[in-house]
């Protein structure tokens, strides 16, 4: 493969995580280090920086402050939820990023995202070979969702895991200060897959978790669901619920929605606006059972906290981001870099990169295994603690100023040519 010279750009997409940055400095620093990668530039918003042509100038960040990247959550660059068009309907979109591809002599493309983003990314890649115009694409996975397909698990997801069992096993403790009885529902993100509600699981492996776990991957029972409830409340006065926002009935019909029209707001992907299903619950059990009854949603709290990273989801997100702008150098193109699970000789974790191609993991997405739940399909069993534990393992080195996080603030220079 001959020795591309040109500049590249990297872009966020999609909703953010607590070690998102980490993945972009990876790639941001190994490009700006790059003896063919002419330029470095971060598209402001994502695919929407790139139509817009908002390009930030990472060679005139400060290292040191793009150093910080990698303990700050959130998107630095700025993320979107843009969703490209068939090409073969409406090629606009992909005459415009052509015609700046062209403009910032382009030929690198590094896109940080989940589903929806290795799509763009696949488009792009597919669009820009059949015009003619060479330049290597390569995904960057980011979801704390863990659904991408192929891939053993997401960047993201073991620092949202971490935080929910955390939170789940601090809860617990608080539930459990008064001599009277209490209900406590929690709902956790997840719209078809269970991942994030399933690392709840961590917690009642230490002894502080929930009492019952609902994932999306299993129709939701409401009448059943609240006679389980009844039953452990009799025994034991209290309980705790761990619900994900995306439970559906035997139709499929979220039960978010039935309690409000929120679910059936969709976003330009289509999918359902989530959110008020731990409140609805929440009402249905107290009118049942006439207990005092708590619904907590943790919402953004469980993508952000980067207060609780795993090091380990630190370190390959960082890992992801480098090896992307590795293989690109190399001559790889349409592929994700996918992460693969390997033990050593002394049977300890330890995570590859693995190349999937961008065709594959596009639109595609991975369920929570049936048979790593529990019987009665309302808890976790031992294979998902065996798969998760290792994930969430090292404590965040972030830097601290006052005893408050010091995270990173980019200058934001746009670039001109």
């Amino acid at each position: 493969m001959s020795t591309l010279k040109g500049a590249a750009i990297i872009g966020q997409s999609g909703g953010p995580t607590s070690v998102i940055n980490a993945s972009a400095y990876g790639a941001i620093k190994t490009a700006l280090d790059s003896d063919v990668i002419t330029h470095v530039y971060g598209a402001e918003n994502g695919i929407k920086g790139v139509l817009d042509d908002k390009l930030i100038d990472m060679a005139m960040e400060d290292p040191e402050e793009l150093a910080l990247m990698k303990f700050t959550p959130s998107s630095a660059l700025g993320s979107c939820r843009y969703k490209l068009k068939d090409p073969d309907v409406d090629d606009t979109d992909y005459r415009r990023i052509l015609e700046i591809f062209k403009k910032y002599d382009v030929r690198y493309f590094f896109y940080n995202g989940g589903n929806d983003s290795m799509d763009t990314c696949n488009k792009i890649s597919k669009y820009c070979l059949k015009n003619g115009y060479e330049c290597r694409v390569m995904g960057i996975p980011k979801t704390i969702d863990n659904d991408l397909a192929v891939t053993d698990h997401c960047p993201g997801f073991a620092s949202a895991a971490k935080y929910i069992a955390t939170s789940v096993m601090e809860v617990y403790r608080d539930a459990r200060v008064y001599d009277t009885g209490m209900i406590t529902v929690i709902e956790i993100m997840g719209r078809n897959a269970g991942w994030l509600t399933a690392a709840s699981a961590l917690a009642a492996y230490k002894g502080n978790g929930p009492d019952l776990i609902y994932l999306p991957e299993v129709d939701f029972d409401l009448d059943s669901f609240i006679e389980k409830v009844k039953a452990i409340y009799a025994k034991t006065g209290k309980v705790i619920v761990c619900v994900s926002e995306g439970i559906h009935d035997k139709d499929g019909k979220y039960i978010a929605e039935y309690g409000s029209d929120l679910a059936s707001q969709r976003d330009s992907f289509g999918h359902a606006q989530m959110g008020g299903l731990a409140s609805y619950l929440a009402n249905v059990v107290k009118e049942a059972t006439g207990a005092k009854v708590r619904g907590i949603e943790l919402s953004l709290l469980q993508r952000c906290a980067a207060h609780s990273a795993s090091q380990t989801d630190i370190d390959e997100s960082f890992m992801s981001g480098k090896c992307a702008v590795e293989y690109a150098v190399a001559g790889i193109t349409d592929k994700m870099v996918g992460l693969k699970r390997t033990y050593d000789e002394n049977g300890k974790y330890v995570c590859e990169p693995e190349l999937v191609d961008l065709s594959v993991v596009a639109n595609t997405e991975k369920k929570v295994p049936l048979e790593w739940l529990n019987e009665t399909r309302d808890g976790m069993n031992e294979k998902f603690i065996e798969y998760c534990l290792p994930l969430i393992q090292g404590e965040t080195q972030m830097v601290k100023e006052d005893g408050l996080p010091r995270f990173a603030n980019l200058k934001k220079v746009r670039a001109t040519v």
